[in-house]
């Protein structure tokens, strides 16, 4: 659901995120610095949250049962993707960031502290290889991942229906969903660093760039870890 949520969010986006926005442009290196500055700060804040708040966070999670759980999370990450998307304001970008970083370090404390460390460590060493090998391969071949956005979406929007179904209505939950999402984030990373390099270089977009690469990163960490985790 969330999935769904987010990505249409993606698609949706402002229209005029091509036009220079708040504060001009920016060298190419000052842009990815930023874009990397961003994400650097989206994993820190996660990492503490998950290393040094997890038990007041898993006693707060846990008061709110499920369903309270998938609002707290939900509802502010909603907003902050509307949010960043809709704001030309590098400043307002940050705050929509934050709201969807934020939620995600509540979830990520929420279970990951019960995880051996062993496999977090190399959930998170996996990740990071397939990022930076995505990352190589939207700045040769750029064109290539630009063109996938259709194909994504789509094949994500069919993904999650079939989970679902699966999930709440078989009582099914295979490893096959976690090999299939893991493909799918790796696929939108690199089309997410394909755009992020076509939009005018202002530090809004690097903003708004940033949140799309935190989130298919996040999610890939997520499937990556599940896979491991069932395999142990």
């Amino acid at each position: 659901m969330s999935e769904t949520s987010l990505t249409s969010a993606f698609e949706n986006r402002k229209r005029d995120r091509m036009e220079a926005t708040e504060g001009g442009l920016l060298s190419a290196r000052s842009y990815n610095l930023a874009l990397t500055g961003m994400l650097t700060y989206g994993f820190l804040i996660n990492a503490v949250m998950v290393y040094y708040m997890a038990w007041p966070i898993q006693q707060f999670m846990a008061g709110l049962g499920f369903w309270g759980m998938l609002l707290v999370y939900l509802l502010p990450v909603i907003v902050g993707t509307v949010v960043a998307f809709a704001s030309k304001n590098p400043f307002v970008s940050f705050v929509g960031y934050n709201l969807v970083v934020i939620p995600m370090g509540l979830i990520l404390a929420t279970f990951i502290p019960n995880l051996p460390v062993e496999i977090v460590t190399k959930a998170m060493i996996l990740t990071a290889m397939v990022t930076v090998s995505m990352v190589m391969l939207a700045l040769i071949k750029p064109a290539f991942f630009l063109g996938l956005g259709r194909t994504l979406f789509v094949a994500l929007l069919v993904g999650v229906v079939v989970e679902l179904i699966a999930t709440f209505a078989l009582g099914y939950r295979g490893e096959m969903f976690d090999w299939f999402f893991v493909l799918l984030f790796s696929g939108y990373i690199g089309y997410d660093v394909a755009k992020s390099q076509a939009y005018p270089k202002t530090l809004d977009n690097a903003v708004d760039s940033a949140l799309d690469i935190y989130i298919d990163v996040i999610y890939l960490f997520i499937r990556i870890l599940s896979i491991l985790s069932n395999k142990d």
